[in-house]
């Protein structure tokens, strides 16, 4: 075939379609993990993966669609390595032991799947509102096995639901604070700064 016939040849070929959706949710989890939620968008997402808007368009739906597709992969992914690193239930109801267990292991989460949580840690603020709903969904989750380990550790000295909600957002800030900089925000490091949080509610982390 002549370089003539090559460059007036209009069409790549074929890519199948669960291989097309699974470039496209990359594309797009990369776009997130960059630039948040703000940046992402049926154009972006088809520059990023270096196909056109009706490329994207005829692997999903819309762009709420592709969004909720890329959640349901990586949170699964994601619920899976958390809990891993969770401890089932809390030794001898002792919360300093819960965060021995817990701290390192949440630390090399991350690092060893820092796209899928740079991505899963961004504000959803400005997604799709199905994609808001199903991310507070899966933070619900969460939430409440964060509650059942704090009920485990303090027992009735202390309200589990209202720390839950504290620990949960400070274990999504700390997260952050790692991706960002792993080598200053150390497990080390940050197991204190939980141990040193607990110590402000009743009963004694040693």
């Amino acid at each position: 075939m002549s370089d003539q016939a090559r460059k007036r040849r209009p069409y790549a070929a074929r890519v199948p379609m669960a291989e097309r959706r699974e470039q496209l949710m990359d594309a797009a989890l990369r776009i997130i993990g960059r630039d948040g939620y703000d940046g992402v968008s049926i154009d972006a997402i088809a520059k990023e993966a270096g196909v056109t808007r009706p490329v994207v368009y005829g692997a999903f739906d819309g762009l709420g669609a592709l969004l909720m597709s890329l959640l349901e992969r990586q949170q699964q992914r994601a619920l899976l390595q958390l809990f891993s690193a969770l401890p089932q239930e809390p030794e001898d109801g002792d919360p300093a032991t819960l965060v021995r267990q817990a701290g390192p292991l949440l630390h090399q989460m991350l690092l060893d799947d820092p796209v899928t949580w740079r991505a899963i840690l961004q504000s959803a603020t400005n997604a799709p509102e199905v994609v808001r709903e199903r991310v507070e969904s899966d933070r619900e989750q969460v939430r409440v096995v964060v509650e059942r380990l704090v009920a485990g550790a303090l027992g009735k000295r202390t309200d589990a639901e209202v720390l839950s909600h504290a620990v949960l957002a400070t274990l999504e800030r700390f997260g952050q604070l790692v991706l960002d900089d792993p080598e200053r925000f150390t497990a080390e490091r940050l197991t204190g700064a939980v141990a040193a949080l607990l110590r402000l509610a009743p009963g004694r982390v040693t």
